[in-house]
């Protein structure tokens, strides 16, 4: 059976000679050639004392731009090195994987276990079967077994290893022992600081570990959140670790905890007036929600819209709780349906479709939610052009969505000229309307009126449920004016006249 070329993969351990394993030693002994990711680590002293010779991969840290590209060189290097060694005649069909042969060939030595946070180690794995290459790991202490005994705790009751150089906010989990290795220097402690302040308060306890179990060298510190950049001597062998926290302040800015309190609150222990609604009984809530968050949104009220939006929220927790208890979805499944929703109308952010500007962008969103509904079948299930409309839409925001699908069929006039004649026109059936027609014709010549009204805000490009709401916030401001005048000359309404009210008017006008 023809051999392979052989790679050897070992482990140094976390940098105390005391915690390297025998058999990763008498590997170290026995390499024809070992190269290793770095000299700066403790064990390097070690193998110059024995007369060991490396060679260090350092050279490639200062060649490339990032850490990816120089895993990338390391790998590839290595199995170029493999292969041209050549066939390990003497051990490769015998010797088991994680074993040493009499004769180690080329052996790579990283800090640490090289299954912890070694990425080049991953990419051999994944590479040297299709080159040709037996790749063989053993392990040795890694920096997690010295956090363990040093820091103190126990990873049964929770843990997470993360990467201080990839690492986002969502994966943060505060019930969870943290550790998080490859904080090489200040300004990797300061990038993971801000990312820690997004899930933890500016004073938050961590504890920051240096060489951890090398005697003369290790230190343990514990700081507040904000000073973990302000501390020194982060190296190769410097971690971090939070401490799992039951706070309830950390636990309510997850979203599982608004779904664990939803739940509770729907649960036979929890509130009566909860488990007593339905769909349709809260229904109202939803919309009046909606208003009070639009209200803090045009009154530019960050505080508000904080509050409002949860309240917002909420309404869709309850609605989908009371589908999660029958099986129907759960908001886990309304937050994937979104997800996929927005990826696939976004193709020129998450596919290979361009977009140079909003309206590109816009067309794209509209071609790929047609095609959405053609996979889906609703395209099929609509007999108009008009369906898609919500029913119990806002009279005025209907009118203006219905104008608009109408107008993409052709249905429309060419410009502002015949809609403002339209008006005049609808204006005049409704004096007429007025003057000798019923309620019922009253109120169809209104709504016709109206309608028009709303065609011509599309040709002025404005939204007329905006155009609306501002009007009726400059009435309300200069009725409060009025209101004021008057309480300063000492006057009620009764006490007043319209010719005196339109003069105030005017002069709150003035004053916008």
């Amino acid at each position: 059976m023809a051999t392979k070329s052989t790679l050897t993969v070992v482990g140094l351990g976390s940098g105390d000679a005391d915690q390297l394993t025998l058999g990763v030693w008498r590997t170290l002994q026995n390499a024809s050639r070992l190269y290793v990711r770095t000299e700066n680590h403790p064990m390097m002293s070690l193998l110059r004392d024995n007369g060991i010779g490396c060679e260090s991969f350092d050279r490639l840290y200062e060649q490339y731009d990032n850490f990816p590209e120089v895993y990338e060189a390391i790998a590839s290097e290595l199995i170029r090195l493999a292969l041209e060694d050549g066939p390990d005649e003497a051990g490769a069909a015998s010797a088991p994987s994680g074993s040493a042969s009499s004769a180690a060939g080329i052996v790579y030595a990283v800090p640490g276990h090289p299954m912890v946070a070694e990425r080049a180690v991953q990419l051999l794995r994944e590479r040297c079967g299709e080159a040709g290459v037996e790749l063989r790991i053993m392990g040795g202490e890694s920096f997690l077994d010295q956090a363990f005994v040093r820091l103190g705790f126990d990873p049964i009751e929770g843990f997470q290893l993360l990467d201080a150089t990839d690492l986002k906010p969502s994966l943060l989990q505060p019930l969870l022992h943290t550790v998080i290795g490859q904080v090489y220097d200040v300004f990797t402690a300061s990038d993971l600081k801000l990312t820690l302040m997004e899930r933890y308060p500016d004073d938050h306890p961590v504890i920051v570990g240096h060489a951890l179990g090398v005697q003369g060298e290790e230190r343990i510190e514990r700081v507040p959140l904000y000073e973990l950049d302000r501390i020194e001597g982060y190296g190769n062998l410097s971690l971090v670790w939070i401490p799992r926290s039951e706070d309830e302040a950390l636990q309510n800015r997850s979203f599982d905890r608004l779904h664990e309190i939803v739940s509770i609150l729907r649960s036979p222990e929890g509130c009566p007036w909860d488990r007593e609604q339905t769909h349709q009984s809260i229904r109202k809530n939803f919309i009046e929600e909606l208003y009070e968050a639009l209200e803090a949104i045009d009154n530019d009220d960050p505080d508000n819209m904080r509050e409002e939006f949860g309240d917002v929220i909420l309404q869709v927790m309850l609605h989908s709780q009371m589908e999660e208890e029958v099986g129907s979805f759960s908001v886990y499944d309304v937050i994937q349906t979104l997800n996929e929703k927005l990826i696939f109308r976004h193709p020129h952010v998450f596919g290979d479709r361009g977009a140079d500007n909003a309206e590109e962008a816009l067309g794209n969103w509209e071609q790929m939610k047609a095609e959405e509904k053609k996979r889906n079948g609703t395209a099929e299930q609509r007999k108009s052009l008009l369906d898609g409309i919500p029913r119990d839409l806002p009279a005025l925001m209907k009118a203006y969505k219905l104008q608009k699908k109408a107008a993409k069929a052709g249905f429309d006039w060419d410009d502002l000229d015949p809609v403002l004649a339209k008006i005049q026109e609808e204006l005049g059936e409704l004096r007429e309307a007025a003057a000798l027609g019923s309620a019922d014709e009253k109120i169809g010549e209104l709504g016709d009126l109206l309608f028009a009204v709303v065609n011509a805000a599309r040709f002025v490009d404005a939204d007329p449920e905006e155009a609306l709401a501002r009007t009726n916030a400059k009435f309300m401001r200069r009725f409060a004016y009025i209101e004021e005048r008057l309480r300063i000359e000492g006057k009620t309404f009764d006490q007043t006249d319209l010719i005196e009210m339109d003069r105030f008017w005017e002069e709150a006008k003035s004053k916008e």
